[in-house]
């Protein structure tokens, strides 16, 4: 991949209908078509850009790429690509990971002990960075770095049929739910076994390959980690029909939220007895359908209203499926993305549907968005739709939220705002605004606040956002693919400011967390700066740590507004963290090291 890196920091006003302003933006070049798939926020507000591309030919190269082409194993498809960027915008550091196939990228969570947990789709066998053979067909390949980008362990999960990764996160206890997609369509049904041959083998140290039989063309496949990638179990869900997974987030219990596009009927009782009565030699008594049961899993039980529909699943912290709702009109209704509330969950993706099925809204034009507000059982609170022009594509969502003091304050938030973000495909001729970033802002009941679209320093003729990611303090980070011509798409990130979103935010001048302590804290600054503001690359602090006596241990510049401290050479206590701003405005806080 040859690329070009271009990097601008200035100041300008977006479309005006908000206080918005570019901080920075920067674009990444190739001369092939690349994919992004997300863009992930560390914890000190630095960003990892993940997506697919493929490598061969680029300018740059590090030691193990000039070694493999020395030894002729270069891969020529497409690899696991990761830039990692300051909060000025600036690269860090780039990693590849490649087998000797095509592997995409799909999904990236942030880890709690620093670094992320990388899923992906691979048709690659054993070789250059993959150290595991191919089950067959595609398969499911987890890469745990540390926040370097160096691997920490690898592993793949698969079987004879196609799976995919859609999504990953990281649960209460470490570990991690990773959700894909799994076509078991086209594998021999074992009707004495009550499995698919050489399908998803079973977890927690059974042997072989036996594992469950899909319902329809395409079912949803969820696996449980621990914190060191060893298999806890997996749970396989799906209709008559296919069903995808789009997304997944994290439960304040625990568990985990699914959002599936469904294009599936409910599974009877009928349908279940058919499974069991494919050999002869099987029996019809319920104990057997039982025990096929705990083998299938999870049958989906609510039917479709229309072509698809939204299908929601709650997982307890332990996989188990706890609800399950459907949402839908009579045509098509495409889910995208979910977000946590105050009061429950937020579902948004595009709808062609008019008011039919639980839909209680209509469309103005082609596809509008569609947005539906649960609580925490799945039960509706509003839905809301949105139209932007006639093909509207909705790539992510973020929830703006305040501590409530009426609930414990830091501990409970109320949710004040949704940001939304997309772009809107063209229909044959490209026309104004077609192709072009947007944002959506929302208030906490859905209404309309404002809306824009981003062109950042400069535009491209077809510009396509893949992630929308809002900030602690207020900015906004977008992250998509710019083409002039199809098959060389660019990555394009923008990072926006915005004073009516940054005044719903409430700021401490000096936050530290995690507080109390162990080895490492991050010192966040929020203190007015006057003519400039920390993260523009000029405004400059001194961060002091006092020990209780009033002696100083140790001081650090920086022009950040996230900045890492290490701690490890204190000693149990309380400690003193001092800052000052441009020479003129002094905050204090204390910190606790364990």
């Amino acid at each position: 991949m040859n690329k070009i890196y271009s990097g601008a920091l200035f100041l300008c006003s977006v479309l005006g209908v908000s206080a918005q302003e570019v901080i920075w933006q920067k674009g990444i070049e190739s001369s092939t078509q690349d994919f992004l798939s997300q863009i992930t926020t560390t914890i000190d507000q630095q960003y990892l850009i993940t997506g697919s591309s493929i490598r061969a030919g680029s300018g740059k190269q590090d030691a193990r790429s000039t070694i493999r082409q020395a030894q002729g194993q270069q891969n020529n498809g497409y690899d696991y690509h990761l830039i990692k960027l300051d909060q000025q915008g600036k690269e860090i550091w780039e990693k590849y990971f490649s087998g000797q196939n095509h592997d995409f990228l799909s999904a990236t969570v942030n880890t709690q002990e620093g670094g992320f947990l990388l899923a992906g789709t691979t048709f690659s066998g054993k070789g250059l960075d993959k150290k595991d053979d191919s089950k067959g067909g595609s398969d499911i390949w987890l890469i745990r770095i540390n926040e370097f980008g160096d691997e920490l362990w690898q592993k793949t999960i698969g079987s004879a049929s196609d799976e995919e990764a859609r999504a990953v996160i990281q649960t209460t206890d470490m570990g991690f739910f990773v959700a894909g997609n799994v076509a078991f369509g086209s594998l021999p049904f074992d009707s004495a076994q009550g499995t698919a041959q050489g399908s998803l083998r079973k977890p927690q140290g059974t042997s072989g390959t036996q594992g469950t039989r899909g319902y329809g063309s395409k079912d949803v496949l969820v696996v449980r980690l621990d914190k060191n990638g060893k298999e806890l179990s997996q749970l396989v869900l799906g209709g008559k029909g296919l069903d995808e997974v789009e997304k997944m987030i994290p439960t304040k219990d625990g568990g985990a939220l699914l959002g599936v596009y469904s294009r599936s009927n409910a599974v009877t009782m009928n349908d279940k007895r058919s499974m069991m009565n494919d050999n002869p030699q099987n029996t019809n008594s319920n104990s057997g359908i039982n025990h096929q049961l705990s083998i299938i899993n999870h049958a989906k039980a609510s039917g479709n209203y229309g072509e698809g529909d939204y299908w929601i699943i709650k997982l307890s912290k332990d996989g188990k499926v706890e609800w399950e709702k459907n949402f839908g009109g009579k045509g098509d209704d495409h889910l995208r993305t979910l977000a946590l509330t105050s009061t429950g969950y937020l579902i948004g993706g595009e709808s062609r549907s008019e008011r039919s099925g639980n839909k209680t809204v209509g469309i103005e034009e082609g596809t509008d968005l569609w947005l539906i507000s649960l609580d925490e059982s799945g039960e509706e609170i509003w839905q809301k739709s949105y139209n932007f022009k006639k093909r509207d594509v909705l790539m992510g969502m973020s929830v703006i939220s305040t501590p409530n003091p009426s609930r414990g304050g830091e501990s409970t938030h109320l949710t004040k705002g949704i940001l939304l973000g997309g772009y809107t495909q063209a229909e044959g001729r490209i026309e104004s605004d077609d192709e072009t970033f947007w944002m959506l802002y929302l208030d906490q009941n859905g209404n309309e606040q404002w809306r824009k679209h981003v062109k950042g320093e400069s535009k491209k003729k077809e510009e396509r956002l893949s992630d929308i990611k809002l900030n602690r303090d207020g900015s906004i980070v977008l992250a998509g693919t710019s083409a002039e011509e199809l098959g060389k798409e660019n990555w394009k990130i923008v990072k926006l400011g915005d004073k009516l979103i940054d005044q719903l935010i409430e700021k401490q001048d000096i936050k530290i967390y995690p507080n109390p302590v162990s080895d490492y804290a991050y010192v966040e600054i929020n203190m007015d700066a006057g003519s400039g503001m920390l993260g523009d690359g000029k405004t400059e602090a001194d961060i002091t740590v006092y020990d209780m006596g009033g002696r100083q241990l140790q001081s650090v510049k920086t022009k950040n507004k996230v900045t890492k401290i290490n701690t490890q050479a204190l000693v149990q206590g309380a400690y003193l963290v001092s800052v000052k701003i441009n020479d003129n405005k002094t905050a204090n806080a204390k910190l606790i090291k364990k």
